[in-house]
């Protein structure tokens, strides 16, 4: 069991060679005890390049299942957004656990949460048999801060930059195994799940 700064506890699953959470970040306060800011409103959300997190549809519900949405600048905030003694992974670290699940094709179904619970039908290839119990928390857009997607994709960032603005995140889908890597990138300022790994 992991616990952050705030006490939230999460479970934790050896995958490969890998030590990955179970569950999505869901932490306020970064390690040193600062609080990250939390930007319920639209406006804010887009119009900033800084760290921010919010919560689905600002809706506190939400938070127990999902965790939080986290702008990249968080991601990268020397004070430390994982709990002490894990990080955020790099491009190359979702990659290898791609690799030791059989390639991004098939990684994504052994990756989901098995069901209907969380995820919209069909749910394509969800066994979860890695026990990563990946979920569809939706992610906050960076043009108007709006809120979707939610129980149909679940996006998750790397720490890993692609080119100014943008950064490299990793996609889970109701309608297909694949784990998606958004080769292209995606804006920092949107509002995706954070997933941490140990060596």
């Amino acid at each position: 069991v992991v616990t952050d700064i705030d006490g939230n506890e999460y479970q934790a699953v050896q995958i490969g060679e890998q030590l990955w959470m179970k569950e999505n970040l869901k932490v306020t306060h970064y390690n040193n005890g600062d609080e990250i800011p939390y930007m319920p409103n639209d406006g804010d959300w887009y119009d900033v390049e800084t760290d921010a997190y919010c919560n689905y549809d600002n809706d506190d519900n939400n938070l127990e299942t999902y965790g939080s949405l986290y702008k990249w600048y968080s991601v990268d905030d020397e004070r430390g957004l994982a709990p002490e003694g894990w990080f955020i992974p790099t491009d190359d670290e979702w990659q290898e656990l791609a690799d030791y699940l059989g390639g991004d094709a098939v990684a994504g179904g052994l990756l989901k949460e098995a069901g209907f619970e969380h995820w919209n039908s069909p749910n394509t290839g969800a066994t979860n048999e890695s026990g990563f119990t990946g979920l569809p928390g939706g992610f906050r857009d960076h043009t108007d801060g709006g809120y979707s997607e939610m129980r149909s994709y679940g996006y998750f960032w790397s720490t890993t930059v692609h080119y100014g603005i943008f950064a490299l995140p990793r996609m889970l889908a109701y309608s297909n195994s694949k784990l998606y890597r958004r080769g292209g990138g995606l804006n920092k300022r949107s509002g995706f799940s954070v997933r941490c790994i140990r060596d």
